[in-house]
């Protein structure tokens, strides 16, 4: 049987406001939540090599958070994942990218995998280091910006984007891979899973079940240090050009483009 375990972050949902603590931590437990995005593309490709031969793979989804969490756990399972574990405990919170990373590689040592996936990076820190860190952590390989990901006995092989170009990567499992939001089409949820997944019993662990040095997480294992939040974000003023005709500006703007590698 192979074990796919997908790591998803519940994550505030913008739309509906951010809030901030007053050092400067999100106050999650105030903000409506959802599901990574990049995440929830990561769970898309693992449920996709699950169709491949569902009576042979199975899908774990990984999440630390508030006890809360378990909500985007339990969308998984809607989705198809089998079952979903949820790292919770007080001593975790106030967690950057290298506590985190340490905690979930703490949980994942203790678990069976042959694939670990996650998405790119999360909405709310844009940082991109959580997967290849975890990677860093459990001493196994890692493939960034994956997409179209393919399983062929021992090893995996993925599409790795560049902004003007893609390598094509393989590496032997155990393997991490950190996949892109747009690289693929989520599934909805199943509605007669739905009311599975919310029946379903998620398993919870603490501090006790994780295998991590105490200096390693939380706030106290954190060498981050937030010096300012906010959630709105400066802007450049950007380039602006008076073409002569329409014309020019139809060539000013199609030159730009090709020159991004957008046409």
């Amino acid at each position: 049987m192979m074990k796919i375990v997908v790591c998803i972050k519940q994550v505030p949902d913008t739309a509906g406001g951010v809030r901030f603590k007053p050092d400067g931590t999100l106050d999650r437990g105030a903000m409506l939540a959802i599901m990574n995005p990049d995440d929830k593309a990561g769970l898309e490709e693992a449920l996709r090599i699950k169709d491949t031969d569902p009576e042979n793979v199975k899908v774990t989804a990984i999440t630390m958070g508030l006890p809360k969490a378990d909500e985007v756990l339990r969308e998984a399972m809607a989705m198809g994942a089998d079952d979903g574990v949820l790292v919770t405990d007080r001593v975790l919170g106030g967690a950057d990218t290298w506590a985190t990373s340490s905690t979930i590689a703490g949980a994942l040592k203790n678990m069976e995998y042959d694939l670990v996936i996650t998405g790119r990076q999360a909405i709310d820190g844009d940082t991109a280091q959580v997967g290849p860190q975890i990677a860093q952590h459990l001493n196994i390989p890692v493939i960034s910006y994956a997409s179209d990901i393919k399983v062929e006995g021992e090893y995996v092989t993925a599409k790795r984007q560049f902004e003007d170009r893609y390598h094509i990567v393989k590496a032997k499992m155990p393997c991490l891979l950190t996949v892109l939001g747009e690289a693929t089409e989520p599934r909805y949820m199943q509605p007669g899973k739905i009311f599975d997944a919310y029946d379903a019993d998620v398993t919870v662990w603490g501090r006790s079940n994780l295998d991590v040095e105490d200096a390693n997480i939380g706030k106290v294992g954190s060498p981050t240090v937030i010096a300012k939040a906010s959630d709105k974000v400066a802007k450049g003023k950007g380039t602006i050009v008076t073409p002569e005709t329409a014309e020019d500006a139809a060539d000013y703007i199609v030159k730009r483009l090709a020159e991004k590698h957008v046409i």
